[in-house]
């Protein structure tokens, strides 16, 4: 690997850029081979550029954060912030892909009439705290979901849907998967949409909630009721057609699950 001919015309035009900085430094070139070598691994293994820099110091190439960032842009590397997904054992990647064949030929039409509010705790790291239908945050205790789902829930279903049928959809929170909650749903007749485990990527609702924190961020409310008024500003900006176009996701969702095998999408 380290002879000249057997490299490409970019590496040698690289090389070159590189030989009259490092004569200038005092440094051997294959030193720096060394740790185009060490950039390669890197790469491989999804370090940081800290790590980078540490690594070529150790092969005797001393150089700054900003050039490690150039020398690996040259090398035809690009820097990434990895997106967090959950972590899906082999039971919950097989129970969200039999979950997401079952579902595959649902229409957005059948989508739309799936109920989707959770109902949680927010702190939104600030000192004051409220409840509100729809949060995003914390958990709370069965017995006060079913309060909430009484309260605000059914008048909200009644709303919307009158004496229409819906399906009712939440996650396996314990407040959700509790006994005591599924009776609940018996004794009021609503059909609730079974749910695989670690699943946000399949929830259209998780990119409100991302909608209302961004702009909560933003507001940086100071009081109780600065974070009152600027939550229902924020979920009211969300229009319709936003929700729409959520909902319309859906059978690109599973699609996404199917061709993943169950693994976490990009959702």
């Amino acid at each position: 690997m380290g002879k000249t001919a057997d490299l490409t015309a970019v590496q040698k035009a690289i090389i070159d850029t590189l030989k009259q900085e490092v004569l200038y430094q005092g440094t051997s070139v294959g030193s720096l081979w060394e740790g185009k070598s060490v950039a390669e691994n890197a790469a491989q293994r999804e370090e940081t550029l800290g790590d980078l820099r540490k690594q070529w110091t150790e092969s005797g190439v001393e150089t700054s954060r900003a050039t490690v960032y150039r020398r690996v842009q040259e090398m035809g590397y690009r820097c990434r912030i990895p997106q967090v997904k959950p972590l899906l054992n082999q039971k919950q990647r097989q129970k969200r892909l039999t979950w997401a064949t079952e579902k595959q030929h649902w229409t957005v039409a059948q989508w739309s009439k799936r109920e989707m509010p959770k109902c949680l705790k927010s702190s939104v790291k600030y000192p004051q705290l409220v409840m509100v239908w729809g949060a995003m945050s914390a958990a709370v205790n069965a017995a006060s979901y079913q309060e909430i789902l009484e309260h605000f829930m059914l008048p909200s279903a009644e709303k919307l849907y009158g004496d229409e049928d819906f399906i009712f959809q939440h996650d396996l929170a314990p407040a959700h998967s509790a006994k005591t909650t599924g009776k609940w749903f018996t004794d009021h007749g609503i059909t609730v949409l079974n749910w695989p485990a670690n699943s946000p990527d399949l929830n259209p609702i998780e990119n409100l909630w991302d909608i209302v924190k961004r702009k909560l961020r933003d507001a940086r409310p100071n009081t109780l009721d600065e974070l009152k008024a600027a939550i229902e500003a924020s979920w009211a900006s969300i229009t319709p057609h936003k929700c729409h176009r959520l909902i319309a996701s859906m059978p690109r969702r599973i699609e996404a699950v199917i061709s993943a095998k169950g693994f976490p999408t990009k959702y």
